[in-house]
């Protein structure tokens, strides 16, 4: 890789010549400009920002670090880092990416990504769930994307999982709906313990008793996603014996749903006029291929990517759980 030196030599000036012509080259004459971007181009010369940064010099443009805790594998969470790397751009801020594929094992990954001098770091997962913060970052700028840590006082977006919950039973329970099954994910999970809490409430408050409810949860099989899902298939064998004994099903998340059109549309029936289905997430690309299409209720990664950018450009000094609005979607399903 070229170096300053190399450029400095191919264009006949001196390293603070090119320094110039790099970081002002309104200093510069015509001619000497000229030659040095001439030399750069012809050896593809690229600045070391972190070096710059080592040295002190801020001349160059901010940058913020994202660490991805196995963010980058899924589709659901894609948004959330096109998000932060827009939101950059768009003031003129660079950002750099650091996979983390297992948060008991991090300590290449972080010492990677303080290398490069970042004005500030997001930490992302994929999933909402509780974190611990590495040792190396709790003197940091650290600013959470979809996680939450009891490891220091921190400011964390977060899906505002429980208000999307309710607000979307509280159309099922206008819908005249009397019968749910639902299908909650794990109760090891934040996601599962929050929406069934709304799901009741909401339940509650329309003047209900929970036993007219059946709910179940998935079961964390870590070696086995598509086994954990295809739980779903057992559940809805339970209550669909002549015909369904529920009215709408309430699932956990749009993969749950996605089991269960399955399932239930190759017993014959039709969704939604024998059976509705409420899902969660709006997972990427797929809710609207739904065969009908699927209400389910939107997980707002772009827009936790875009406040947890917007939090370290702007310096924001909040230090707090700030829930981002999870919008319920009305399609032909329910």
């Amino acid at each position: 890789m070229a170096s300053l030196k190399d450029v400095a030599k191919l264009a006949s000036v001196s390293l603070m010549t090119v320094s110039r012509a790099i970081n002002n080259p309104k200093k510069l004459n015509k001619e000497t400009y000229k030659r040095v971007k001439q030399a750069i181009e012809q050896l593809n010369y690229v600045p070391d920002l972190s070096a710059r940064k080592i040295r002190g010099d801020n001349s160059g443009p901010c940058a913020i670090g994202v660490l991805a805790l196995e963010t980058a594998m899924t589709p659901f969470s894609v948004e959330l880092l096109q998000a932060i790397e827009k939101t950059a751009q768009n003031h003129g801020w660079n950002t750099f990416i650091v996979n983390l594929f297992d948060d008991k094992d991090a300590d290449h990954a972080i010492n990677t990504l303080l290398s490069y001098r970042p004005n500030g770091i997001i930490y992302t997962t994929m999933g909402l769930r509780k974190v611990e913060l590495p040792e190396k970052l709790l003197d940091k700028n650290v600013v959470l994307a979809n996680c939450i840590s009891d490891s220091k006082h921190l400011a964390c977006y977060i899906p505002n999982d429980y208000l999307g919950q309710y607000q979307a039973m509280q159309q099922v329970i206008k819908k005249g709906y009397k019968k749910p099954l639902c299908i909650y994910l794990s109760e090891n999970t934040l996601a599962g313990k929050t929406r069934r809490k709304a799901v009741e409430q909401a339940w509650l408050d329309a003047g209900n008793t929970l036993n007219a409810i059946a709910s179940y949860h998935t079961s964390p099989l870590s070696d086995d996603l598509a086994q954990e899902y295809m739980i779903t298939v057992d559940i809805l064998k339970q209550h669909c014996h002549k015909k369904p004994d529920f009215d709408v099903l309430i699932c956990g998340n749009d993969r749950i749903a996605f089991v269960a059109y399955q399932f239930l549309l190759g017993l014959g029936l039709h969704i939604p006029s024998d059976v509705a289905i409420l899902g969660y997430d709006n997972m990427v690309g797929t809710g609207e291929l739904f065969y009908p299409p699927l209400t389910t209720v939107q997980l707002p990664h772009y827009e936790i990517g875009e406040q947890a950018a917007l939090h370290i450009i702007h310096g924001k000094s909040q230090k707090e759980i700030i829930q981002v609005a999870s919008p319920y979607l009305e399609r032909a399903s329910l």
